[in-house]
């Protein structure tokens, strides 16, 4: 029992240390598509999303960085991420690049960065796991000015997370 304790934990760590994406877009400022899009933030958050948006700007602004404004169009893309994780039981970065394109076209995205995880209970704990994690942690602490959050369960009632991080 011990020695599945390690692995599972081992593989825990893997997942938080190699489970965070990011790319900069070279569109310069004043060539930007889409900068003028109004940014929509009507969307129907959940408690644990809440509060994982919650505990993220609330982490950034804990080491004097600006809040990150909630976007629906950066939560719709995490969404549909988070439900092909939650539907195929993985946790991964497919398809960064379709989703990174569409944030750079949708609403003028320069940058994109994303973290995900699976199997946390509450806000709290994932929001402190990418914190300790260094590669979710320099997303989280990114020159981003939105984001959106997505989680979902799978079959088994484990849930799965996409953080999304733009910056127009």
């Amino acid at each position: 029992m011990l020695n599945f304790t390690k692995q599972a934990c081992l593989v825990l760590v893997c997942i938080l240390t190699f489970a965070s994406c990011s790319k900069d877009n070279a569109i310069p400022d004043e060539n930007a598509q889409n900068k003028s899009v109004e940014l929509e933030n009507t969307f129907a958050y959940t408690a644990i999303e809440s509060e994982i948006l919650d505990g993220v700007n609330k982490y950034r602004q804990s080491i004097g960085l600006n809040a990150l404004a909630k976007v629906d169009e950066v939560t719709l893309q995490a969404d549909d991420h988070t439900v092909y994780m939650s539907t195929n039981e993985v946790v991964n970065h497919d398809n960064f690049n379709v989703r990174y394109s569409n944030l750079v076209s949708g609403v003028g995205a320069k940058s994109v960065a994303e973290n995900v995880a699976f199997g946390y209970n509450s806000a709290d704990a994932v929001v402190k796991a990418w914190i300790a994690s260094e590669g979710h942690r320099v997303n989280i602490e990114g020159d981003f000015t939105h984001f959106g959050i997505a989680v979902d369960k799978d079959k088994n009632g484990k849930n799965y997370f996409t953080n999304i991080f733009i910056r127009r």
